[in-house]
């Protein structure tokens, strides 16, 4: 047998997902992390559709039109960057004219037609090859798991400019192995005019009002960093074009009077001197504003976390070392490069003060192209962590502009979950109108009105409108939201409230997403807002839309094939493919967001997870003829009902080893499961050998469908019955599989 179709299938999927994960990376920083969703999600059934697209021109199966598919998807990857940027599309007022919702449609079909093409090769392959359908997806998921791992190893070494590059260069290397001789080189030119061309431009950006002159760029697999110039005193770094923490010039002089020492707009100085030797962890360290004013007021061991790791490099020894004072390399500093959930549960009763400011940003965090900015720093069970971290007279400060009438519901339902006698009196919350901020202080020790009122800075009326309390609710504003939802109960508040103010969980960690459905009016808006904080919700709205889409436009397409003459697929085989594409994509998106939570949130988890599933679901595949359906089907759902109702245990219990033990124990659950996942499309499509383009093609959509339903519940009702329900579409595929009508035409 040649290799050529196995390298073949091979190089196109390794370009097919490395571009996904790029294009995931470049569109959540440029532009907002919904709207990256709603469009790449859409993009990617140009996959399905081009395997439809096959199946319905049969005159399409000719091997030589092979490299011309592959050649067009290698220029489509390339060129559809700057076309969409050229658009220049601006999501807030996509529904104010008609001229933007076809901008919208163009940037869809610029991005979705590389898919499409590859979509047309892969279906072509197949067919061409069934008689080894094993073997040939073992190589398509493998390539898949080279894209995942290559994406994040080329990004995070040279940059977007090569990683575009590295992207279309094997969909193109395939091409010039197929082109005749005078064609060969068409490939490389493509790529030579592109390197010239992206290294003169750079990729590009989003034009945008920048506050301050910009005097450094990075971007890499984890975020993009700007660094702005303020003035002399001051500099910002920016995550993602959305996400911003401030840097102060100091020049490692502690001996000043202190007419001349910082002024902090949340000051916890009180706090730090109450401890004759403090023990303090800012979480999302950021620029080191909290490190900086922790040493100020001479705390003895500080823990500077940030999960971004060129932050860190920035101020520990790159362009903010020397303009920050040194600060990260003080001896009383230790700097940590790791999610904040991963770290702290090394420590019990060690902390005297734990303390967030913003700690987190919208944009999708290397998550692929499915994920809703999940965050497991602001959880109950986070709450719990926190806890059990401080010392018998700790505190907690929490600070977030949005979130807090959420993390209200959840440090009452953490305290009350630890059976803390009075959990009302363990906290207060401040509002901070100038700076439109919200400020959480959680005491191990009941709270005392001295602690309360002196805790950032003493409350008097003179600067009520600077500082003052919410809980306990003052003489001045005692019926507010955050006094009744502690008053009341969350469940009692949420009936009538603008946003969701339900607490979040491990097993539902979307605090981003605060819109409510009935906050949906028909009237149109001038402009679409961009966030969730007022309770419009965009999220759910974007993949409601998304699922219109499938269900409307892409299922009844992928019927077309039942009005031509031909060979059919039956229905039963039809609905079981469906079933399998929508399963396979509910539980691998899942499974990158629940382990997340063991290996934190950083690109370590994606990377991990779905080379994992790739790998061994393509090793599945290869070896799917020595498992009856009964072994494939059975182990994928007991193995599911372990993930949720044993191996979450271990999280908690496993949770305060290293990384790289944490890495293999979840590489050693997930095998398993990948493993006996890539069986199922293999074992059916050995049946329908002259039917595997339109196998492949209801797959691949459903897959996309799937996807948007999964997060639909996710967001609903929480990872474990996302699971369950993913169990659920295996089983029914099992079903179809042994259906007597299924086994004599499945």
């Amino acid at each position: 047998m040649k290799k050529k179709p196995f390298c073949t299938i091979f190089l196109v999927s390794l370009t097919v997902l490395a571009t996904e994960l790029f294009w995931t990376r470049l569109f959540s920083a440029e532009y907002y992390y919904t709207f990256a969703f709603l469009v790449l999600s859409l993009a990617i059934l140009g996959l399905g559709l081009g395997a439809l697209f096959f199946k319905l021109i049969p005159g399409l199966n000719r091997s030589g039109l092979l490299p011309l598919w592959l050649l067009l998807s290698g220029l489509l990857v390339l060129a559809a960057v700057p076309l969409i940027f050229f658009l220049k599309l601006d999501f807030s007022v996509l529904i104010a004219g008609h001229w933007m919702i076809m901008k919208l449609i163009l940037a869809i079909v610029f991005l979705g037609s590389g898919y499409f093409f590859s979509g047309i090769a892969i279906a072509q392959i197949m067919k061409e090859q069934s008689a080894v359908i094993g073997r040939l997806y073992m190589c398509d998921l493998a390539g898949a798991s080279v894209g995942v791992i290559g994406f994040v190893v080329v990004m995070n070494m040279v940059g977007p400019v090569v990683t575009l590059i590295f992207c279309a260069t094997p969909v193109l290397i395939a091409s010039s192995f197929l082109l005749g001789k005078w064609m060969k080189s068409v490939p490389l030119i493509l790529l030579i005019v592109a390197a010239i061309y992206f290294g003169k431009t750079g990729i590009p950006e989003q034009k945008r009002d920048e506050p301050a002159p910009v005097i450094y760029r990075h971007w890499d697999a984890t975020a993009k960093i700007k660094i702005y110039e303020f003035d002399s005193t001051a500099r910002g770094i920016n995550i993602d074009n959305i996400a911003n923490t401030p840097v102060y010039r100091f020049n490692g002089n502690w001996n000043v009077p202190d007419s001349m020492k910082f002024q902090f707009g949340i000051d916890v100085g009180y706090l730090i001197k109450k401890f004759p030797t403090c023990r303090f962890l800012s979480l999302g360290a950021g620029g080191g504003t909290d490190v900086l004013q922790a040493l100020q007021y001479h705390a003895t061991e500080i823990h500077a976390v940030e999960v971004i790791p060129q932050i860190n490099y920035l101020m520990k020894e790159g362009a903010l070392r020397d303009f920050s004072g040194n600060i990260y390399n003080d001896p009383r500093v230790k700097v940590v490069t790791e999610d904040a959930r991963a770290y702290i549960r090394r420590f019990n009763e060690h902390f005297n003060i734990i303390y967030s400011l913003s700690s987190n940003s919208w944009a999708a965090f290397a998550s692929g192209s499915f994920a809703l900015a999940e965050n497991y720093i602001f959880t109950t069970e986070a709450i719990m962590d926190y806890w059990k971290a401080l010392t018998p007279d700790g505190y907690l400060s929490i600070e977030h502009q949005f979130y807090a009438p959420r993390l209200v519901s959840e440090v009452m339902d953490a305290l009350k979950m630890m059976n803390i006698p009075d959990p009302e009196k363990h906290f207060a919350v401040y509002d901070l109108p100038q700076m439109r901020r919200k400020l959480l202080l959680v005491s191990k020790q009941p709270l005392d009105k001295v602690t309360i009122e002196n805790a950032y800075g003493k409350l008097t009326s003179a600067n009520y409108n600077d500082i003052h309390l919410l809980y306990p609710a003052s003489e001045k504003n005692p019926g507010n939201a955050y006094a009744r939802i502690v008053k009341f109960g969350w469940n009692t508040m949420a009936r009538n409230a603008k946003i969701d103010i339900s607490p979040c969980t491990d097993d539902k960690p979307f605090i981003a997403q605060l819109g409510l459905l009935r906050n949906i009016k028909f009237s149109k808006p001038d402009k679409l807002p961009l966030y969730e904080f007022t309770g419009f919700p965009l999220s759910r709205l974007i993949m409601l839309v998304i699922l219109a889409v499938g269900l409307i436009l892409i299922v009844p397409l992928n019927l077309l094939p039942y009005l031509l003459k031909g060979e059919k697929l039956k229905p039963v085989p039809w609905l079981y493919f469906f079933l399998i594409g929508m399963g396979y994509m509910m539980l691998e998106v899942i499974l990158i967001q629940q382990y997340a939570l063991f290996i934190g949130s950083t690109i370590y988890s994606i990377t991990l997870i779905l080379a994992v599933m790739l790998v061994t679901s393509g090793m599945g595949s290869l070896f799917s003829g020595r498992f009856s359906s009964h072994i494939v089907f059975l182990v994928i759902a007991l193995w599911i009902l372990a993930d949720v109702f044993l191996f979450r245990k271990f999280f908690y219990i496993l949770g305060n080893m290293d990384l790289i033990p944490r890495l293999i124990i979840s590489a050693l659950l997930i095998a398993p499961l990948g493993f006996f996942m890539g069986m199922p499309f293999p074992k059916a499509v050995v049946r329908q050998q002259g039917l595997v383009d339109w196998a492949f093609a209801v797959t691949g959509s459903a897959s996309v469908i799937g996807s948007v339903v999964i997060i639909l519940i996710a967001s609903s009702y929480g990872y474990s019955i996302s699971l369950l329900t993913g169990m659920i579409v295996y089983l029914l595929a099992y079903i179809l599989y042994n259906f007597n009508r299924c086994n004599r035409c499945c």
